[in-house]
């Protein structure tokens, strides 16, 4: 299996983090977490936001891969994607470097010339 190139990666983490970038999609998230296995009609209730808001922040969120959805007529059951996140937890781990004797930020040095 060939790796995935870095502009691909790049391009998936910074879908993630649009789909990440509003509160509701948030809170869905958050309710996901708690309840996996859970119904649209439910999630409409818990958001407090009209079904089709709703439905439109679990495409975003399915489009970026993070969410999943189950059919299972009449209803879709909607769960985390396992493990969807975790090259966006790593590239953020990556950049919040912190000298712990400091608290300070690693400033990286730039060759003088």
């Amino acid at each position: 299996m060939l790796d995935t190139p870095p502009e691909t990666a790049d391009m998936r983490m910074a879908a993630m983090a649009k789909a990440l970038s509003h509160p509701a999609r948030l809170r869905i998230l958050r309710l996901l977490a708690r309840t996996p296995g859970c119904i649209g009609g439910d999630i409409v209730e818990a958001v407090g936001l009209a079904q089709s808001t709703v439905s439109e922040h679990l495409r975003i969120l399915k489009d970026a891969g993070v969410i999943e959805g189950q059919i299972d007529p009449p209803r879709v059951c909607y769960s985390l994607c396992p493990g969807a996140l975790r090259p966006l937890s790593d590239l953020i781990a990556a950049l919040d470097v912190i000298q712990p004797e400091t608290g300070c930020c690693i400033v990286p040095s730039h060759p003088e010339g």
